[in-house]
């Protein structure tokens, strides 16, 4: 089984994707590493405030004002292109590479700034953990608390 891998994709902001983990192997978890956001019109001549995050919860986490108190969400990330002096470019991430992820994830994401947002591409790479039965159970139980609700 590979290590790591890579999903991607490109989303309208202000919707959200669900990352499928339902196909990946038994007896293995998965941790985020890495959450990259670009824009998807060209750079350099149009503003973007992309902001994106990741929630194993029953709903999405707001990306404009994420909740860091939310067991449920495990990454965030900014990207920030801006023709004012005053914001200049910025990018990084709040990754929980802790959190072993064994069901679907809930990606939302928003282009931030004031007229005509652009959607989002985004890419999110994980890397497989193999567990013991026992692991399994505990990581499927809390994640299953979480996105419960309770």
């Amino acid at each position: 089984m590979r290590k790591t891998f890579v999903m991607r994709g490109k989303t309208a902001s202000g919707l959200t994707e669900v990352l499928n983990f339902g196909k990946y192997k038994p007896g293995y978890a998965y941790r985020i590493t890495e959450l990259l956001l670009w824009p998807s019109e060209s750079v350099g001549t149009k503003e973007a405030e992309l902001v994106a995050t990741i929630t194993a919860a029953k709903t999405f986490e707001d990306p404009a004002n994420p909740n860091f108190n939310n067991d449920g969400l495990i990454a965030v990330s900014y990207f920030n292109v801006s023709n004012d002096p005053a914001y200049p470019k910025a990018s990084n991430q709040v990754i929980n590479d802790t959190y072993m992820i064994t069901q679907n994830l809930i990606l939302a994401v928003l282009d931030a700034k004031t007229g005509a947002p652009e959607a989002v591409n985004w890419q999110c790479r994980f890397e497989s953990v193999k567990m013991t039965g026992a692991e399994e159970a505990a990581v499927n139980y809390k994640q299953f608390a979480i996105s419960d609700g309770s």
